[in-house]
């Protein structure tokens, strides 16, 4: 029985039923947000959100690399991504110091994962793009600069 319902979820039906599922309720969005911090994504400035998702003190690190465009045409879509040669890799953060909130994704990572994660982020202006990793209960960070030149998170 197992089988046949990883079967059905490998596939573009699986998408289907999950869709059909959590309209009639029996799949609760809840349950996706175990894990929300929501004082950290409120958080206005860079500060607050750092304190917010428990970071006392970060080493920028070479280790850790901030990847996307220089120049960004569009600032409601910038491809952001972070990868990371640090072991043991519990936790990756996307924060953005000029957007009216300050983070703007964080990713929980299962034990023996391969820390490179892809995303798209909205940038309201040119900003620092910090990523901020946990390895081994520390903290770890590299900054990218990234210049918008159409607006997209209120502007």
């Amino acid at each position: 029985m197992n089988n046949q319902r990883r079967n059905l979820l490998k596939g573009s039906s699986g998408a289907a039923l999950l869709g059909v599922l959590a309209a009639a309720g029996l799949i609760k969005p809840e349950l996706a947000l175990a894990d929300w911090n929501k004082a950290a994504f409120d958080a206005k400035s860079m500060a607050d959100t750092l304190k917010a998702l428990g970071v006392s003190a970060s080493v920028d690190s070479k280790d850790v690399q901030v990847n996307g465009p220089d120049i960004a045409e569009n600032g409601a879509v910038v491809p952001v991504g972070v990868t990371s040669s640090l072991a043991n890799v519990s936790m990756v953060a996307v924060l953005i110091e000029k957007n009216p909130n300050a983070l703007a994704c964080t990713f929980n990572l299962p034990e023996g994962t391969e820390c490179n994660v892809q995303t798209r982020v909205k940038m309201g202006q040119t900003s620092n793009v910090y990523a901020l990793v946990k390895a081994d209960g520390k903290f770890y960070m590299a900054t990218k600069e990234i210049k918008v030149t159409l607006g997209g998170c209120g502007g």
